[in-house]
């Protein structure tokens, strides 16, 4: 009997531990790790026939892949990724950063996506997987991180459908910024100063450098000239 009762406490404390850890609201599916939101591996848009590729798609986000453009703090490994008509797409979604970072893809049909939107979330490092199915149109859609400052500092990218129906502005290392970040000097009359005086020593500092080399050379011509006499003289003897 006590065996019988232990056995049903374990089995209901791994029922409760289970659904703590994956929750499934529906549309969203999230545990400790992260969450998914809106994934479509079977159901077909309207104007797909059939799914006309299988794409797997492995994406990085972090702090890292942000170094090679100047001034962004977060971004993607790649910034445009082109499939086919109706393609179903396999995302990996790797986070580098021991920070939260999302994956979201707007502008796809509300009948399939609620709000348009495919979501995939890391509370921090690790990876998660998810599928999504693009319509017909030709198509450029965004991929972005939402979470505040995270797509403003670089984390945004573009996936297009049959090549795209253009760019979409602010791609980091594709398309011009709307808003390009400007870096202005606060001139008062202390910059003003510090500007005059890096000028003044930058010009001085070559002059005097100059000067002590032809010091030095000319010390070392006169050691020189003193010596050749007397090794005149050693050799008379």
């Amino acid at each position: 009997m006590k065996v019988l009762i232990i056995f049903v406490i374990g089995v209901t404390m791994m029922g409760i531990i289970g659904s703590a850890s994956a929750m499934d609201h529906g549309d969203m599916l999230m545990d400790e790790k992260g969450m998914i939101m809106n994934a479509n591996s079977d159901n077909l848009p309207r104007d797909c026939p059939k799914i006309s590729e299988n794409v797997d798609i492995t994406i990085h986000a972090g702090h890292k892949h942000a170094l090679k453009f100047t001034g962004k703090m977060f971004a993607f490994d790649q910034q445009e990724w082109n499939v086919k008509p109706c393609a179903k797409v396999n995302i990996t979604f790797i986070n580098d950063d021991q920070i939260r970072h999302q994956l979201m893809i707007h502008g796809l049909p509300g009948y399939l996506y609620p709000d348009g939107m495919f979501h995939l979330e890391l509370y921090g490092e690790g990876q998660m997987q998810a599928s999504l199915i693009v319509p017909s149109q030709k198509k450029t859609y965004l991929v972005h991180c939402e979470l505040p400052q995270h797509m403003e500092k670089g984390m945004k990218a573009q996936l297009k459908v049959d090549g795209g129906d253009g760019d979409l502005p602010s791609i980091p290392g594709i398309s011009e910024p709307v808003r390009a970040d400007l870096y202005g000097v606060d001139w008062n009359q202390l910059s003003i100063a510090i500007l005059l005086l890096c000028v003044l020593a930058g010009c001085a500092i070559p002059y005097f450098v100059i000067i002590y080399a032809q010091g030095g050379k000319n010390k070392i011509q006169k050691i020189f000239e003193k010596l050749k006499p007397k090794r005149k003289q050693d050799y008379n003897k």
